[in-house]
C-alpha cells in the first residue's frame, strides 16, 4: 500500500496509476464497443466521441484540483487548451496523408487509433527527458521559452504547401526501404504474401495503411516539439504536462472527423496559433524579470483561450458562405 502512496514524477502511484486505467478504458470502449468495424465515422459520431473525450479531460481537471488545488488545476486546463489547439494544425497534414496515399476513410480511424498508442509512448519519453532537464537546469526552460517564439514567428509568415506530404523525404525514404505491397489489403497494416523469387517462401510486406500510421507518428513528434515545450512553459510538473497533453491528443484525434471536412473554414486559426507560441515563450521571461516570480495561471489561460477564440472566430467570419475573402 505505501508503493500506491509513494509520490513519482510529481504525483502519487495511484494517480498515475488511475490515469492509465481511465485512459486505457476511453480507448478500449472506443475500438471494442463504439468502433469495433471498420466503418466511415460521419460528423455526428465524431463530435459524439469527442465529446466523450472532452468531457474525460475536463473531470480529470476537476480531479485534479480536489487532489492538487486550484492552481495545478488552471495549469492542466491551459495546457489540455494549448495542446488541442496547437494540434489543430495537424489535422491539416493528417487529411493530406490520407489524400496523398489514398488511405480509404473507412480505415482512416484505424490508423489514427493506433496511432494513439504511438503519442502515449513518444510524449512520455520527450516530457520525461524534458522534466529531467528542467529539474537539472533551469535555464533550458529558456531555451524552450526562445524555441517558441522562434516558431511562432515562422508560423506567422510560413504559407501552406498542399504537396508536403508528397514531396517529404520520410516519406521517400520509407517507400525506399519497406517492401511495399501493390495496394490496399483490407484494413491490414502487415501481411505476407509469396515471394516470387523464391517458390514456397514468404515476404512480409508493408500495406499504404501502415505507411499512413508511420507517416502520423512522424508527423506527431514534430508537431510534439512545439507543443511539448509550450506545455512546459506552463508548468514544469511532469503529471500535468504529461496528462493534458495525452487527454487533448485523444479528444483531437477523435474530433479529425468533423474537422477534416472543414479544415478550409480556420484558414485565420493558424496566426493565433502563432500567436499564442509567442505569448507562451514570452511567459517564462516575463515571469523571470517581469512579474518576479510567474505569470499568474489564471492569466495564462484567459490569454490562451481570447487569442484561440478570436482566431476561431474571425476563420469562421471571413470564410462565411464557403468564400475567403482573401478571393474577392
Amino acid at each position: 500500500m505505501e508503493l500506491l502512496y509513494a509520490v513519482w514524477l510529481g504525483a502519487p502511484v495511484w494517480m498515475w496509476a488511475s490515469f492509465v486505467a481511465i485512459v486505457v478504458a476511453l480507448l478500449a470502449f472506443d475500438l471494442g464497443v463504439l468502433n469495433k468495424d471498420d466503418h466511415v465515422i460521419g460528423v455526428r459520431g465524431s463530435l459524439k466521441l469527442s465529446a466523450l473525450y472532452i468531457a474525460a479531460g475536463l473531470a480529470f481537471g476537476l480531479w485534479v484540483w480536489h487532489a492538487f488545488g486550484s492552481e495545478k488545476a488552471l495549469h492542466f486546463y491551459t495546457g489540455f487548451l494549448i495542446e488541442k489547439s496547437l494540434s489543430l494544425d495537424n489535422i491539416f497534414v493528417i487529411s493530406l496523408i490520407f489524400a496523398t496515399l489514398a488511405i480509404p476513410a473507412a480505415y482512416q480511424h484505424r490508423v489514427l487509433f493506433w496511432g494513439i498508442l504511438g503519442v502515449i509512448l513518444t510524449r512520455g519519453i520527450m516530457i520525461g527527458a524534458g522534466s529531467a532537464l528542467v529539474a537539472s537546469y533551469y535555464w533550458v526552460l529558456y531555451i524552450f521559452g526562445a524555441i517558441l517564439v522562434i516558431t511562432g514567428i515562422k508560423m506567422f509568415f510560413a504559407s501552406d504547401n498542399p504537396d508536403q506530404i508528397r514531396d517529404s523525404a520520410v516519406l521517400k525514404w520509407l517507400k525506399g526501404h519497406l517492401r511495399m505491397t501493390d495496394g490496399m489489403r483490407g484494413n491490414a497494416f502487415l501481411v505476407r504474401e509469396p515471394d516470387p523469387a523464391r517458390p514456397g517462401h514468404t515476404l512480409l510486406l508493408a500495406t499504404p495503411l501502415f505507411l499512413a500510421l508511420c507517416m502520423v507518428e512522424v508527423t506527431d513528434v514534430i508537431f510534439a516539439v512545439d507543443s511539448v515545450p509550450a506545455i512546459f512553459a506552463i508548468t514544469s510538473d511532469p503529471f500535468i504536462v504529461y496528462t493534458s497533453n495525452i487527454f487533448a491528443v485523444l479528444g483531437l484525434r477523435a474530433l479529425y472527423f468533423a474537422l477534416a471536412a472543414m479544415v478550409e473554414r480556420f484558414t485565420y486559426l493558424k496566426y493565433s496559433l502563432a500567436a499564442v507560441l509567442v505569448f507562451i515563450g514570452s511567459k517564462i521571461f516575463l515571469g523571470d524579470f517581469v512579474f518576479d516570480g510567474k505569470v499568474p495561471a489564471s492569466l495564462s489561460l484567459a490569454v490562451t483561450a481570447v487569442l484561440i477564440a478570436a482566431g476561431i472566430g474571425y476563420s469562421l467570419w471571413r470564410t462565411r458562405g464557403g468564400l475567403d475573402d482573401r478571393a474577392a
